[in-house]
């Protein structure tokens, strides 16, 4: 192969230095985060800052599981992100499931109305919110930051348009031996829909972890704390200890890292896969 059929065609080029630029930016704000939580309070406010620090201290992560109910919030973080994955994992997919593949009156229109919802800000829906589960008395439990998550329209839309690019020979061949819609769904649909599911399941997870407004919002007892919210006790109780702050968000952000680099290569797949057709 000639020199000039290897060179790389400049607008290539310039796409990739773009991607890495971008890459650099995003990471740098993590990179700060862990420097300032392994520095000393008298070395993180400076007049010239660095990058590494000069002294290295783990006691800004012992302040935090000293001063915080640490675990306690982690623990609820866990367990509202793995019960709202799992919900709406099992909802969506019967939702979207129903919306490719079986014909009912309505379908479309109610279809419609489903994607119309992404369209309504989560900010104007919260006080209705409110009121419902303080009627049904569940607010500062776990079902409230939990049941309110169930109902996401992009789940059942990403769902939707995996189930429509998927073959029908292997369903019709299925209903032709005897197999009921649901032994349809279940045994030939979901396993096909891994890489889907996987990315809807990331997606999900990290956002009830991260979630700051709604459990702000719905939780009134510190016992009931989600991580985001307990984090942000620590700025109100200890001032400007900006090295023990950086240490519980390092903390915090560890578990969706961790899932995300697991997880990554589905989430990719699942994507592109539930994008290409419908």
């Amino acid at each position: 192969m000639s020199a000039a059929k290897r060179k790389m065609p400049l607008s290539r080029l310039i796409g990739i230095l773009v991607m890495y630029l971008v890459g650099i930016l995003w990471v740098l704000p993590i990179l700060w985060m862990l420097s300032t939580s392994l520095k000393p309070e008298t070395m993180v406010v400076q007049s010239v800052p660095r990058w590494i620090p000069e002294v290295f201290t783990l006691d800004n992560y012992y302040g935090v599981l000293e001063r915080a109910s640490l675990f306690k919030w982690l623990l609820n973080s866990f367990i509202v992100a793995a019960a709202a994955t799992v919900g709406v994992l099992i909802i969506n997919s019967m939702a979207g499931y129903a919306f490719a593949r079986i014909n009912f009156p309505g379908r479309d229109i109610i279809f419609m109305m489903v994607i119309a919802t992404m369209m309504v800000p989560a900010q104007v829906t919260m006080i209705p919110l409110f009121f419902m589960l303080n009627n049904a008395s569940l607010l500062n439990t776990h079902l409230a930051l939990v049941l309110p998550r169930l109902g996401a329209a992009i789940g059942v839309f990403m769902l939707r348009q995996f189930f429509l690019s998927l073959p029908q020979d292997l369903e019709e061949a299925a209903a032709i031996d005897g197999a009921s819609r649901y032994r349809v769904f279940v045994q030939i649909a979901l396993p096909l829909a891994k890489p889907a599911l996987s990315a809807l399941a990331i997606v999900t997870f990290i956002w009830a972890w991260n979630d700051f407004m709604w459990p702000l919002i719905s939780i009134s007892t510190q016992d009931m704390y989600t991580l985001p919210i307990g984090l942000s006790t620590l700025a109100g109780y200890y001032g400007r200890e900006y090295g023990i702050q950086m240490a519980g968000a390092v903390i915090a952000s560890c578990p969706v890292l961790l899932v995300f680099l697991i997880f990554q290569r589905q989430f990719i797949q699942g994507v592109a896969l539930s994008g290409l057709k419908g």
